[in-house]
């Protein structure tokens, strides 16, 4: 098993990377998320420049905030500063869209630009359907040594859906899934699994990601710590960002136990207060996945936290994590939050623990 560490990309999100390998981290997973972070390929190449082993990858890219020549070209001068540790984590926009008022791009659409990427990194000329034409474009001068279109990129693709996790089957490509709880994530496999097997793929071929968050509690510490809330509280956040925003646009509940359905009605009304009026996801997604703001910080409960993050004590950690390693997950990466720098390190021997186990 690899252990892996999400990245808000930023100006100096190298630093927690080198540490990261220093910590033994096989991956550093860097967040494509225009609105919340720094450039995505400006941070990774930072870190491919301070780091030696550690895998560099994007967590996920979103493929119609960028034209895929312009993606192919970063991936392949990524690979110039540091062959065979790119890797292409692609998906079709949770945050990276909605924090721009657009919901997820259409399976087809990444399909065709994913395969658009790879044709140019394999020397193609490719068309790239744009402004409402299909002109051709290839790298005319690889041979010139300013890219590397040789060494291998792998793929990773975000797949949450049925249509997702037929795709990732069909291009034999890795996955990537959110797990928040141990039930979910069990459920999610499963459901990859049988996309995997219905597609002929041998079992053995998923390489399969889940990355998390949550909290090490010290003994005695509450799950509503200000500590525990800054390391996990964006995760339990999340929960109640995607039901409101999912119930604001359908005008239909989704079924809730009773205490996160008043949790989840009380964010309702906080959510119709949020201006400009037609534009509320600026600042529901403000924050998102990385701290938890002020106006909702009333709202992310101790029990909320226990219920959707991955808190606990260190052996309560390494029994989940660890049932979730042997179900089949080939890596479990968590994120860290900035400001809370310290989260990798108590995170390092958790995973290092699940990993030998």
């Amino acid at each position: 098993m690899d252990i892996g560490l999400g990245v808000p990309s930023g100006g100096d999100s190298w630093k927690i990377v080198e540490r990261a390998e220093e910590l033994g981290f096989d991956y550093a997973w860097f967040y494509d998320t225009q609105q919340l972070c720094g450039d995505v390929f400006m941070a990774m190449a930072a870190a491919a420049m301070r780091t030696k082993k550690i895998n560099l990858a994007t967590g996920v890219l979103i493929p119609s905030n960028r034209i895929a020549p312009v993606t192919a070209n970063a991936f392949a001068t990524l690979n110039a500063m540091a062959p065979g540790r790119a890797h292409f984590g692609v998906g079709t926009g949770f945050t990276g869209r909605r924090t721009m008022g657009y919901g997820a791009m259409k399976m087809d659409d990444m399909e065709d630009y994913i395969q658009a990427v790879y044709g140019m990194l394999s020397g193609e000329i490719v068309e790239v359907p744009f402004e409402g034409k299909r002109p051709k474009a290839n790298f005319l001068n690889p041979e010139f040594g300013l890219i590397d279109i040789e060494s291998p990129l792998p793929l990773h693709v975000s797949a949450f859906g049925p249509r997702s996790r037929a795709l990732t089957a069909k291009l034999k490509a890795a996955w990537i899934d959110i797990v928040f709880t141990e039930r979910t994530g069990l459920r999610d496999l499963q459901r990859m699994q049988t996309s995997w097997a219905e597609a002929g793929n041998a079992p053995e071929d998923l390489y399969a990601t889940m990355l998390t968050l949550g909290c090490v509690l010290a003994p005695g510490e509450a799950y509503d710590s200000d500590r525990a809330v800054a390391h996990a509280g964006p995760g339990a956040a999340i929960f109640m960002h995607a039901i409101v925003e999912a119930e604001a646009k359908t005008g239909e509940q989704i079924t809730l136990p009773d205490w996160q359905r008043e949790l989840v009605d009380q964010y309702h009304k906080l959510y119709q207060s949020y201006q400009p009026s037609d534009a509320k996801y600026l600042s529901l997604h403000r924050g998102h996945m990385m701290f938890v703001r002020d106006d909702e910080r009333h709202l992310v409960t101790g029990d909320l936290i226990r219920e959707k993050t991955f808190t606990g004590s260190r052996d309560e950690l390494v029994e989940r994590l660890t049932n979730l390693k042997n179900a089949g997950y080939s890596q479990i990466a968590v994120q860290y939050n900035p400001g809370q720098e310290d989260m990798v390190e108590d995170w390092a021997p958790i995973l290092k623990a699940v990993q030998a186990a």
